[in-house]
């Protein structure tokens, strides 16, 4: 068995036994190096990472195959790529570039089954008069419409 199945399938076991953490991206490259992404509902811990690491090193055999393996949590500039990813960033600025090359920049106010739904403030035109107005928009955007989303990390 190559091994990257023999990977998936330790990864996936250990993945079953908690149901919290899920999988945001697995390589297995040329020279054997193994990068396992993974996030949870409640974040990632130290501890998170160390058990699956355990769960997937204990049980490949490096007499057969050497092999370097780093497993580690999603960071910001990864971007959000999962639906699972969106709940725990409510209340955070996003920003989302859709697959029709709109960008949008805003607080994400509520996570749906098929969509996200943001909010922000923009200046216009006065509807009468000179001058401009602050306005608050609003926008639903479904995941599959999501080319790239990223939290914007504020001081």
């Amino acid at each position: 068995m190559p091994l990257q199945s023999k990977v998936e399938d330790l990864l996936n076991k250990a993945l079953e036994d908690r149901s919290d953490l899920f999988l945001i991206k697995m390589s297995v490259h040329p020279d054997h190096t193994i990068e396992i992404i993974i996030d949870g509902d409640q974040g990632v811990t130290v501890e998170d990472c160390i058990m699956v690491s355990r769960a997937i090193e204990h049980n490949l055999d490096r007499e057969e195959e050497d092999f370097s393996l780093q497993v580690m949590s999603a960071g910001v500039s990864e971007g959000l790529v999962h639906p699972r990813q969106y709940p725990k960033n409510v209340g955070r600025k996003l920003n989302v570039k859709t697959a029709d090359g709109n960008q949008v920049e805003g607080e994400l106010i509520q996570v749906e089954e098929d969509n996200i739904k943001l909010t922000w403030k923009t200046r216009e035109p006065k509807p009468v008069g000179k001058g401009k107005v602050t306005v608050v928009k609003e926008a639903a955007i479904a995941y599959e419409d999501i080319k790239e989303a990223k939290v914007m990390i504020t001081f």
